[in-house]
């Protein structure tokens, strides 16, 4: 019979990330991010869409408010100069 390996949760898994000396923190921080690249298209359209869907909710709930795209440009702008 095979054993059935028990992922731990979310919480607990990033109170122990947290408890990590700081070397080991950015070097899991960087192979996390870079896992999101080896993404395929479809899991990334997904994962945006997902993305997209919970950004409507907050703002149609009143929890996130709209930012004119003259200001999001302006920030951007001063951002990458």
């Amino acid at each position: 019979m095979d054993a059935e390996v028990q992922m731990p949760d979310l919480t607990e898994l990033l109170k122990t990330a947290l408890e990590m000396d700081v070397h080991d923190r950015a070097a899991l921080a960087e192979r996390l991010l870079a896992s999101l690249e080896e993404l395929s298209e479809e899991e990334a359209d997904r994962l945006w869409a997902e993305e997209a869907q919970r950004r409507l909710e907050q703002y149609r709930s009143g929890r996130a408010s709209a930012v004119p795209a003259s200001e999001v440009a302006k920030k951007a702008e001063r951002l990458f100069r």
